[in-house]
């Protein structure tokens, strides 16, 4: 009897319950303007729709990106890669690669810019309220969950207190300690040589610096009409610089002796340098020409066909070249020199990261574009971004490191793939563990990087306002400098080369170089803090 009257009891409540929800419907809803609960969820729809926090349902969101480096081999949102994070987080890319280093600027002046910026050397302009959203903000309102480091926060804070891009390609110096699998990346200046007619000279040794000059002086005299070394334009400097235990950048990085910043001029080995690269230009080791190439393919075209003897580029170089003669069937290969033939040789790591992401204040949906970072930003999106596929294109080796399926000097199958252009969000540990490939020569030259490398951050975070005296003072030298150190170089005796180089030095001084050194020591005092 009892379960009886709970059953009638529980009848007759359901149907009240539906009778009020009857009458509810008939009469309309105060709170929606009359509207059915279809209508009203149509509106709702329509309203989160505008407001961007979505979608139409099914179909991904897609915002305009901007890439703003004019050598970028990829050009549109294709590939498994792409397609893959698209499934991930509801976004596709509308992608637009730079035409030239001029057409960023002339966006930013104009207001006319795209949802996303990726980008490397205009960070303090896009670093602007005015002109992007902050990280921070957009993070506190729609990804409270998207955690970030205090570093890394810190080396993007600008002086507002906000943060506008996490850089890509930056640890910090416990990070590698910790990863001995992650090495370093393409960012590394390397030298190969053609293995046959090193073999035909005897195999002799490359240990040290004059070896190889004595080898480039071997070559000159038994193959005349070949090219001892021949550089790729980019590359003209890194790798001779690092053995004199400089910057291996350009002459106009900033420089570090003793808790003191310069300006790169005035390094004390910097006249042994120029005294070295004038030596092997005078010898007939590299031409003339050289410094003029067009492109970055004209060494590779040297190399190659069979013009060159050796080939300076990164630490991919050797793999690089390999590569690109079997699929050309020629009958030699490339094997690189070490990576330090001096006692002084050191490569400098200051970076605080490379490109980054901005949200323009133009973006149409701010939500899916920081949830979008988040997730490249995740274990899984920097591994997808950068490694590919799991399963696929890698698997895990228990060691700590990806067995790839693929060679990651093979650029056609990289970037027919997407495989780690799609970087807008990563970092230098994960792409580290992309260039360990035991048995590579690249992997080889990069254990020998890691165990010369210095790592000085702060230096990077001498950030000049683009519209401060000091900026004008650095754009003018390094103008000037870029103009005039190729006449030291090309300086055909002594005293030629010694009254450019003077030269050189006084036109760094009119032009200001001490009052910007003065400006980045106080900078460097006050930034060198948050590492201690």
């Amino acid at each position: 009897m009892k379960a009886r009257d709970m059953k009638k009891k529980f009848a007759g409540l359901l149907a009240a319950l539906m009778m009020i929800a009857l009458l509810s419907a008939c009469g309309g809803n105060s709170e929606n303007g009359g509207q059915s609960g279809e209508a009203s969820a149509s509106a709702s729809a329509k309203e989160t729709t505008a407001t961007g926090d979505s979608g139409t349902a099914g179909e991904p969101v897609e915002l305009s990106l901007f890439i703003n480096h004019p050598w970028y081999p990829i050009k549109e949102w294709t590939g498994p890669i792409a397609d893959k994070i698209t499934e991930k987080t509801g976004v596709k890319l509308k992608v637009t690669v730079a035409t030239d280093d001029k057409q960023l600027p002339v966006m930013i002046a104009s207001g006319d810019l795209p949802d996303l910026i990726f980008d490397a050397d205009q960070f303090d302009r896009l670093s602007n309220s005015n002109i992007s959203y902050p990280w921070n903000e957009l993070i506190e309102k729609y990804a409270p969950d998207f955690e970030i480091d205090p570093i890394r926060k810190a080396v993007n804070t600008v002086d507002d207190g906000n943060f506008y891009t996490v850089r890509m390609a930056f640890a910090t110096e416990k990070e590698w300690n910790e990863n001995k699998y992650a090495l370093g990346n393409d960012g590394n200046p390397g030298i190969d040589v053609r293995e046959d007619l090193l073999k035909e000279l005897g195999n002799p040794q490359i240990k040290t610096l004059d070896d190889f000059v004595n080898v480039l002086g071997m070559v000159k005299e038994k193959y005349p009409d070949m090219v001892p070394l021949v550089m790729d334009n980019y590359w003209f400097e890194p790798y001779f610089m690092s053995q004199f235990g400089m910057n291996g950048w350009e002459l106009s990085s900033w420089d570090e002796q003793d808790g003191k910043v310069s300006y790169g001029l005035n390094n004390p080995k910097l006249l042994d340098f120029f005294k070295f690269m004038n030596n092997l230009y005078r010898k007939g080791y590299i031409q003339a020409e050289n410094f003029a190439f067009a492109n970055s393919q004209i060494d590779d075209e040297y190399a190659i066909g069979g013009k060159a003897f050796a080939h300076s580029h990164t630490v991919r170089v050797a793999d690089s070249d390999n590569l690109a003669a079997k699929q050309k069937g020629v009958p030699y290969t490339f094997k690189m020199i070490p990576t330090a033939l001096t006692k002084d040789a050191v490569i400098f790591n200051n970076g605080v990261g490379w490109s980054g992401t901005y949200i323009t204040k133009n973006n149409k949906n701010p939500e899916k574009s920081i949830k979008l970072l988040q997730y490249l930003a995740s274990d899984e999106g920097k591994k997808l971004t950068m490694f590919g596929i799991e399963g696929e294109h890698w698997t895990w080796n228990e060691e700590g490191y990806p067995n790839l399926k693929y060679n990651p000097s093979d650029a056609e199958f990289v970037n027919k793939n997407g495989i780690k252009w799609w970087y807008l969000y990563s970092d230098a540990i994960t792409e580290g563990l992309w260039s360990y490939v035991p048995g590579t020569q690249t992997t080889q030259a990069l254990m020998e990087a890691k165990a010369i490398t210095v790592y000085k951050p702060v230096l990077s975070m001498i950030q000049l306002k683009g519209d401060s005296p000091e900026k004008a003072i650095k754009t003018k030298l390094d103008e000037m400098v870029n103009n005039q150190k190729v006449k030291i170089y090309l300086a055909k005796s002594d005293a030629e080369m010694m009254k450019a180089y003077e030269e050189l030095i006084s036109n760094a001084k009119k032009i200001g170089m001490d009052k910007l050194e003065a400006y980045a020591n106080q900078v460097y005092s006050q930034k060198k803090t948050l590492f201690e």
